[in-house]
This record gives C-alpha cells, sequence and structure tokens, in this order.
C-alpha cells in the first residue's frame, strides 16, 4: 500500500512540475502565452549539429507561416473598445482602465485598412530567417541551384516569401528563383477538407465548457472599472472581453509602434495562464490527432507531406527541379496539423483529456508568427545513403522514427514512415 501511495505521490508531483514549466514559462516572459499572435525570436538559436563525417547538405524542405501580421477580425479590437467605452460615458473606468481604453484607440487606428496584413516586424522576421538558412546552408545555395517559392494567394505570405527571396537573392545574385501563388497549388498550400469542419463543430459544446469553467475575467474588471455591478451588468461577455484583449496585448508585439507597450499588468498569472490553455485546447481540437475528432483533423495536411514527399524525390533522383530548396509560405493552421501528422517533438500526441492537455502538449512551442519547419537533407559521395535533419523554428527536432545518427535520420526510415501514416488515414463516422 506504501508503495502505491507513493508511486502515486511520484506520479502528481511529476504532473505539477509540468504545469509549472508552462506557468515558469509564462512568468518569465508573457508574450510566449500569445499562442498564434506570439513573435518570432530574432536571436537565441542554437547551433546546428554537425553531419557525420562526408555529408554535405544539398536541398531544403520548408513550409513557413507567414510573418507577424495585424489582427484579421476587426471584433477584436472594437469589442474591448466599445466596453470600456461605456465605463467611461458613465465615469466608471479606473486610471488603468481608461489608459488601456486610450491606448486600444491608438492600435485599433493604426490597423484601419490593415487587417489581416504583414506588419514591419513580420517582413523582418523573413529576412532573419532566409539569412541564417543561406548561412547554415551554403551548399545549398551554390551558384545555379534553383529556389523554387511557392505561396498561398493571400498576401501577408506572398510578402513573406518575397522578402525571403530577395534576402537569398542579394546573398547570391546566381540562384535561379522562381515564386508563385496559385489557385492551382492550393490543394496542398492550404487545402480545404471538407470532413474538418463537422469534426471540429463536433467538439464545440466541450471547447465552450472549458472556457466557461477556465476563464474568470473578475479580476481583471477590477482593475478596469471603478464599479463592480456596473461592469457586470454593462458588458455583454466578459470572458469575449478579456480573451480578445489578450489576442490585442499579445498582438502588439507584431508591430515596432507598439512591441514596448504593455498590458500584460490588468491579467494576473492566473488570467494569463487560464486564456492560454483554453486557446492551446481549441487549437488541439482544431488541428491535434485526438481521438475527440477521431485522429482525423491532422490528415488535411495529407497533400502537403505527399508534396514533402515528391520534392525530396525529385532532389535525390536528380529530378527537375532538384537540388536547390523548396520554398512554401503559408499559415499556422497548416503549419500545426502538418507538425502532428508528422510527429514533429510528440505534436502527434492523443489524448481525449483536455484537463490535463496544457502540461503535455503546448502550443507556443510550435507555431509562432514565421514558424517553419524546414527538412534539411545530407549525402556523401559514393553513398546513396541520405540524412535527413528536421528543423521546427531553426531549432532541432526529433520525429517518431528510430535513428542511430541523432539528431539526423535516414531519410528512407523517415519516407517509409510517412508513407506508411498517410496509408493509415482514418475513415470518419459523422451522426446523421
Amino acid at each position: 500500500m506504501k508503495r502505491i501511495l507513493s508511486v502515486f505521490t511520484l506520479m502528481v508531483l511529476g504532473v505539477l512540475a509540468l504545469t509549472a514549466g508552462v506557468r515558469d514559462d509564462f512568468k518569465a516572459n508573457p508574450k510566449l502565452s500569445a499562442n498564434n499572435y506570439q513573435a518570432y525570436p530574432v536571436s537565441g538559436f542554437p547551433a546546428i549539429t554537425a553531419a557525420p563525417a562526408g555529408y554535405e547538405p544539398f536541398f531544403i524542405n520548408h513550409y513557413g507561416r507567414h510573418g507577424s501580421r495585424w489582427l484579421i477580425n476587426d471584433k477584436k479590437y472594437t469589442y474591448p473598445l466599445q466596453m470600456l467605452e461605456k465605463g467611461e460615458r458613465n465615469g466608471k473606468l479606473t486610471r488603468r482602465g481608461q489608459e488601456v481604453l486610450n491606448i486600444l484607440r491608438q492600435v485599433h487606428d493604426a490597423s484601419y485598412g490593415r487587417l489581416g496584413e504583414l506588419s514591419d516586424i513580420g517582413a523582418e522576421q523573413h529576412q532573419g530567417i532566409a539569412r541564417r538558412m543561406y548561412n547554415n546552408f551554403p551548399q545549398v545555395f551554390q551558384d545555379g541551384a534553383p529556389v523554387v517559392a511557392r505561396s498561398t494567394i493571400v498576401i501577408r505570405c506572398i510578402l513573406s516569401m518575397q522578402n525571403e527571396v530577395d534576402v537569398l537573392a542579394s546573398l547570391n545574385p546566381r540562384l535561379k528563383i522562381s515564386t508563385d501563388a496559385s489557385q492551382a497549388t492550393m490543394y496542398y498550400m492550404n487545402y480545404s477538407d471538407s470532413v474538418v469542419k463537422p469534426l471540429r463543430a463536433s467538439q464545440a459544446d466541450l471547447i465552450n465548457s472549458c472556457r466557461d469553467r477556465w476563464i474568470n475575467p473578475k479580476g481583471m474588471l477590477k482593475k478596469l472599472f471603478t464599479d463592480q455591478r456596473f461592469a457586470r451588468d454593462s458588458i455583454d461577455d466578459a470572458r469575449k472581453m478579456m480573451i480578445y484583449l489578450m489576442e490585442v496585448t499579445g498582438n502588439m508585439q507584431s508591430h515596432h509602434q507598439f512591441e514596448n507597450v504593455n498590458l500584460y499588468d490588468i491579467f494576473s498569472d492566473d488570467d494569463i495562464y487560464s486564456v492560454w490553455r483554453y486557446n492551446n485546447a481549441s487549437w488541439y481540437i482544431n488541428s491535434g490527432e485526438t481521438p475527440l475528432t477521431q485522429c482525423r483533423v491532422d490528415y488535411m495536411e495529407a497533400n502537403l507531406l505527399r508534396n514533402f514527399i515528391e520534392d525530396a524525390d525529385r532532389a535525390i533522383t536528380g529530378g527537375n527541379p532538384a537540388p536547390g530548396a523548396s520554398l512554401r509560405f503559408g499559415h499556422e493552421s497548416v503549419v500545426l496539423p502538418l507538425c502532428c501528422l508528422m510527429g514533429l517533438n510528440g505534436a502527434d500526441y492523443r489524448t481525449t483529456d483536455l484537463e490535463n492537455l496544457d502540461k503535455y502538449w503546448q502550443t507556443y512551442k510550435i507555431f509562432p508568427m514565421a514558424a517553419n519547419i524546414q527538412f534539411i537533407y545530407f549525402r556523401k559521395a559514393g553513398s546513396d545513403d541520405v540524412l535527413l535533419l528536421p528543423l521546427l523554428n531553426e531549432r532541432e527536432a526529433t520525429l517518431p522514427v528510430q535513428t542511430d545518427v541523432a539528431p539526423y535520420y535516414h531519410w528512407n526510415d523517415v519516407r517509409d514512415y510517412f508513407i506508411n501514416k498517410l496509408s493509415k488515414q482514418p475513415t470518419i463516422h459523422l451522426n446523421k
């Protein structure tokens, strides 16, 4: 009995430690809690582990999210504004509440006509990624090497692509760079999977219940309003106001104009954690490999994974175009399920337990603005063995494939794993 209790105690302590790790991350840097609004880092990238003797990089397979942007939905700016303006009209704002309202007005004014557009920081993020890619793997970008760049048809993605290829062209004007953004490639660049929407909708009540149980706006309202009864009676949906305020606050790091403006003081540590936790669970339902959606949602990127395999095959066999780089630019709603489908860094984690999901699966480690997957391929003279180095956000990543050359993998083993995974796409069952 004592041994059982000891094991149980160790398990509880382990779970608490995992939770504390996330909370500690947010205390050290609350901007991490912004989920998909988190700005891409500009420094601190670890050195790349040297390849086994004789192996040189020759090809890069890539999918990258657009860089930092303005919010897409104007209501996320205007809803908190409107709720605070009710307080202003009735003289019910605290001093901090009035300051927050004034800041929100400035941010909203600056966003006029720019909803969803790439920001100044977003452009710089892709310039930096291109420069580091070139410097880390110069053998890939030799004279005459083709760089095939494709984007979804969304302008922020096209501009992200352009910022990267412009830097590559400046570093080596003799590269053969081609760019494209076409509806013809959207079937793999940003596929609209007809079965995903009903699968996600099937869990709407579960996600809404998490929202209502986890998010408590009372502390925030006390910092903004002098009269809590007024706040309770006047604000249509205080949880929505809190979520939107957190999104506006988190997205300020996307703009030089506002990157040093800090509104996190209006939220407690628990507020920051709970809103992130809710968003984390929402993204898991929308993109993760969970039995709650029949482990099917991440297969929405099956066409994209096949395209990765096809481009690698051409590069390895010397087809056209090969070798060089295959660069794709799109969205976090593609990067995240692709990571799950690939199993990058354990993103294929399966659970139905949303209460404890945050301890084992965290979006802030996967898809900041400008998030990117880079597969770097290596070979050596006299050998048919091609090695793969997977990178997620320019950091060495793991795959659910055995390897004797970690952090590298034998590409044939990875390729076989991917093909086997694609062959097991679940057949879904929807209630009529």
